[in-house]
């Protein structure tokens, strides 16, 4: 993969997947630009993006729970004369427990980032990519959203599952533009992820076989894009668990997810 002289914007930058992203595409010669809600973060990866591979960098903080941040973002890449020809929607986060233990605020916003912004961000880059006739646009779901839903974070299997069906239809769509569109559906991968939900003495208890480094996942991801493969699922086990799930009458396949999600989702 050979991006140099491109820009890319990585969403939910400053750690796991994200940050993995930012580098394998500075490592093509991707110019990035980064964001996340910590800005401290943000800055320390920009450096090392410059001084390891010199690319250029942006780091803008923004909360993607407010509706108005990816506009923000894009006016602030416009006043820099930065077109956005790889877009990297890979913010996101879970919330554990049952639906009606969690205010409906903290839901909202929930939906806001793990939908609508992902939405937001692909309708503001894909006209200039369509006008250039080169565009990249992956988009991090997840095993879950290729599963039945499970007890305990509620509504995180069905935004990813949002994610998967509203990538296959922008896939349709850009055939024949010189875009693509991707999918990410990488299963359990070691990250801040379920420190940052309050989860991680459960999936500790999880056989080391089911999760995945970054790096690979990311790899995996870029080529895939590449390759206009719009669904892709990392790692053989995850890649097993989808072929299953697809393949067992739809009643045992949620019996199952139910019985062996206790182990994974806080309820």
């Amino acid at each position: 993969m050979d991006y140099r002289g491109r820009w890319a914007l990585v969403t939910g930058a400053s750690a796991g997947i994200g940050a993995e992203f930012a580098r394998q595409l500075a490592r093509a010669g991707a110019h990035v630009a980064l964001t996340a809600r910590r800005q401290t973060r943000l800055d320390e990866l920009a450096a090392e993006l410059r001084r390891k591979h010199g690319v250029e960098t942006r780091a803008i903080a923004a909360d993607l729970s407010d509706p108005a941040a990816p506009d923000e973002v894009l006016r602030t890449l416009n006043s820099d004369a930065i077109a956005v020809d790889i877009l990297i929607n890979n913010a996101g986060y879970g919330l554990p427990g049952r639906f009606e233990n969690t205010p409906w605020s903290a839901h909202r916003d929930f939906l806001e980032v793990m939908t609508s912004s992902y939405a937001h961000f692909v309708r503001l880059v894909l006209p200039g990519m369509k006008e250039r006739g080169f565009g990249r646009i992956v988009q991090v779901s997840s095993v879950a959203g290729l599963v039945p839903g499970s007890a305990g974070h509620t509504m995180y299997g069905a935004t990813k599952a949002f994610l998967i069906s509203f990538s296959q239809s922008l896939a349709a769509e850009s055939e024949g533009t010189g875009i693509h569109v991707s999918a990410l559906c990488p299963g359990f991968t070691y990250s801040e992820f379920h420190d940052v939900n309050g989860t991680r003495a459960l999936v500790s208890k999880l056989p080391k076989y089911m999760f995945q480094r970054a790096e690979p996942v990311v790899e995996g991801a870029l080529r895939a894009v590449e390759k206009n493969h719009v669904v892709y699922v990392p790692g053989a086990w995850n890649k097993f668990v989808v072929w299953l799930m697809k393949v067992l009458p739809r009643s045992l396949a949620a019996a199952m997810v139910k019985r062996q999600s206790k182990g994974f989702r806080k309820q």
